[in-house]
């Protein structure tokens, strides 16, 4: 069970950068990310499969979405070569070759006992052809039916239930991405996705192909936007329907010295804070509030001390589930506008 609007913190590799369980369980997380093509590079699937799945591996109790690869079609690039019965990866570590299909990713998956599993798609840059990003619709939906048939034909490894969800692309083109929806609407799948955004284009247009997507796919169901994104984005995308995030900015941003509040953002390395003896937030309840100072925590960072990007990302972190979570309770009590315009105006 998730309550939703969520935001995911992103563990590509089984670890949220910088944070234990224990501080993902302070701040209240439901669910983390994982990324399939990562974890079968190391560390393995047969070092999963002995560690009897990721839950066990890294000691998290709680949910596991895995990303299926599809992404790293995209990131990857050089690497890849996409044909209609899959991709073929060569390892950006060691130059490993793998091949991805369909159903394989679905095995993987397995494998790694998350609890929502990504089917592969395809993901066009951007910008690009029509034509381009329409070989890509096409693909992705063939390649859907392929690994729900697959999904429903296995069973899960390790006792718990497993789910499935498709994901929509069609990169900025209207018609196709009401296309894509429409075809993965008819597939029955238990969750749906919005893939494809946050690649290049205008961050105004993310609620904007947001919206179309989310007009059609099942209002019962859920649906994920994929790396997205900032604070407005979040919430500009929790008004049109949306109902999970994931994204590295919070924990990247904290790491490189910056910090998001209700009250906008904060540069940490910054001069402005140098003599700033009071928390990051004073109404956060995050472990970094309750404990350190915006001052000591800038000192940590031109000192090169790791710890500065520990507490910046504890904070970050719970910020963004904080967010999601208020957001929630905004929706249920009908003061969901009045609460995203007080956090909007200050970003």
């Amino acid at each position: 069970m998730i309550d939703t609007p969520v935001f995911m913190p992103v563990g590509t590799l089984g670890n949220v950068k910088a944070l234990t369980s224990r501080d993902l369980h302070e701040a209240q997380s439901q669910i983390i990310l994982g990324n399939t093509y990562h974890l079968n590079n190391r560390p393995g699937m047969e070092i999963m499969m002995l560690a009897g799945g990721l839950h066990k591996f890294m000691n998290w109790d709680r949910n596991i979405l895995t990303d299926s690869g599809g992404f790293q079609v995209f990131s990857l690039a050089s690497l890849t070569k996409i044909k209609d019965e899959g991709v073929h990866f060569q390892s950006h570590l060691d130059g490993t070759k793998y091949f991805f299909t369909p159903e394989s990713v679905v095995d993987i998956q397995r494998v790694i006992g998350s609890d929502i599993m990504m089917v592969l798609d395809e993901c066009s840059h951007y910008p690009v052809e029509k034509i381009q990003a329409e070989k890509a619709v096409k693909r992705t939906t063939h390649w859907a039916k392929r690994s729900i048939e697959h999904f429903r034909s296995t069973s899960p490894l390790y006792g718990h239930d497993q789910t499935v969800f498709a994901i929509a692309q069609g990169s900025v083109f209207k018609d196709l991405r009401e296309r894509s929806c429409n075809e993965l609407a008819e597939l029955d799948f238990p969750g749906y996705a919005i893939g494809g955004v946050s690649v290049g284009e205008p961050p105004e247009m993310i609620p904007e192909i947001a919206e179309v997507c989310t007009d059609i796919l099942p209002k019962n169901k859920p649906r994920y936007l994929m790396g997205v994104g900032t604070p407005a984005d979040i919430l500009n995308c929790i008004s049109v329907g949306v109902d999970m995030f994931d994204c590295v900015m919070p924990t990247r941003n904290a790491r490189n010295g910056t910090v998001f509040t209700k009250n906008g953002k904060i540069i940490l390395k910054g001069a402005k804070v140098k003599e700033d003896f009071t928390p990051i937030d004073d109404t956060c309840e995050c472990y970094t509030c309750r404990n350190y100072t915006k001052a000591y925590v800038r000192h940590l960072f031109n000192a090169g001390e790791k710890l500065a990007g520990q507490l910046a990302t504890i904070h970050n972190i719970y910020f963004y589930i904080w967010l999601t979570r208020e957001s929630r309770k905004a929706i249920i009590n009908g003061s969901y506008n009045k609460f995203k315009n007080s956090i909007l105006e200050n970003y």
